[in-house]
């Protein structure tokens, strides 16, 4: 226990809250590219976590099964994937199952099995709801009902791998130098609050929705709370599982475009509104009060990304670093500048963002740095 205690906290605070290390890169081209140099990025703030969580998230990943949904799925015991292989056969077309290729390396101990599946709803199975909101449900239900069993990624084209560990071992314990993306997401961890372990590392994932988070959601249990009504379980006992959760409530199912979700989990303050404009402080007083439990209390910078789009977002008053790197059609996202010139030393901009204001990388449309950047410098 006294070991345990020291890994956890080697400083002998209560915590260290300016720690975990977030990075992102996309190109907006839709050019796939391998693993190896957000691995040396993320790997450059190793100090920044302290090995108990690490973790990536790749895009465009199975070109081969793009249509399928891919889950990824962690086993505790046999038993676990017994009973959970018989309900995927039983509520899906399982079209391929194999599990995920590995290396074995120090650092890496007692790893659970981890396996993925290309699958197809069948149609009889979905009846009148749409094959997201079934994939959803299936996915709570494996959580939340299955033994030993834990799918942490299930989008199409797309994957998470995530482990206890620091992010640059999980990067070669999962050989993601051998995959290939046009949008990348990782994540060293620094646990505060919340447990060190397999299901509790970042990116968290639902559909095609990742998120990676630097920070503390304070509102965990109101978020939380306001998540069950619409279906959503936490069941992986960290708090930023609530940020995945969401941001699919808030775009997929609700349709609100990436900017009015943002300003529901980063809203103004209320004496901010009332200086507003009529029209706009009439929007911020309607999104406050339709959606208050999913405003998010606390400092944080988080990296939200699914197919097409990469969003980098911090709390109103940027408590959390976040800095914007572009270079031609990439896109850089980090905790750090200095992660960012380190793959990529020649920038046409670098700035760090506003409190609440959201960066948003697409494909086919290069990220234009805002007017007073100077090229190559931050402001």
């Amino acid at each position: 226990m006294e070991d345990l205690q020291k890994i956890n906290n080697p400083y002998g605070a209560d915590k260290v809250i300016d720690s975990c290390s977030i990075f992102g890169m996309m190109d907006t081209s839709g050019r796939r590219f391998s693993g190896e140099d957000i691995t040396k990025a993320i790997a450059n703030m190793h100090f920044r976590g302290n090995g108990l969580g690490g973790g990536l998230a790749v895009y465009g990943i199975y070109p081969d099964y793009a249509d399928h949904y891919a889950f990824h799925i962690m086993y505790l015991s046999p038993q676990g994937q017994q009973q959970t292989e018989a309900f995927l056969k039983d509520k899906f077309y399982m079209v391929k199952a194999e599990e995920v290729p590995m290396r074995p390396i120090p650092a890496i101990v007692n790893p659970p099995a981890v396996w993925r599946y290309f699958l197809d709803v069948k149609q009889d199975r979905r009846g009148a709801e749409s094959a997201d909101d079934y994939v959803v449900e299936r996915v709570m239900d494996i959580n939340t009902k299955l033994k030993d069993s834990f799918v942490f990624s299930s989008g199409k084209n797309m994957g998470v791998f995530k482990g206890v560990g620091y992010p640059e071992e999980i990067s070669e314990y999962f050989r993601l130098e051998e995959y290939e993306g046009y949008l990348w997401t990782a994540h060293g961890r620094f646990p505060t609050n919340t447990p060190g372990w397999w299901g509790g590392a970042h990116p968290f994932s639902i559909l095609d929705w990742t998120v990676v988070h630097n920070g503390e959601i304070s509102s965990y249990g109101i978020n939380r709370r306001y998540l069950e009504q619409f279906g959503y379980q936490c069941t992986m006992q960290t708090d930023t599982e609530v940020v995945a959760y969401a941001i699919d409530l808030l775009i997929r199912r609700h349709n609100l475009p990436i900017e009015i979700a943002a300003e529901v989990l980063a809203a103004p303050f209320w004496s901010d509104i009332e200086r507003m404009p009529p029209k706009e402080q009439k929007l911020a007083r309607t999104l406050r009060q339709v959606y208050p439990g999913l405003l998010l209390n606390g400092p944080f910078t988080i990296i939200i990304a699914h197919n097409g789009e990469m969003i980098g977002l911090t709390d109103r008053i940027r408590l959390r670093p976040l800095t914007v790197g572009v270079n031609g059609n990439m896109i850089y996202l980090s905790s750090e500048e200095a992660a960012i010139r380190l793959i990529s030393p020649e920038l046409d901009a670098a700035w760090i963002p506003s409190g609440g204001e959201p960066i948003i990388g697409r494909l086919g449309v290069q990220l234009k740095p805002e007017p007073s950047v100077v090229s190559g410098a931050r402001l």
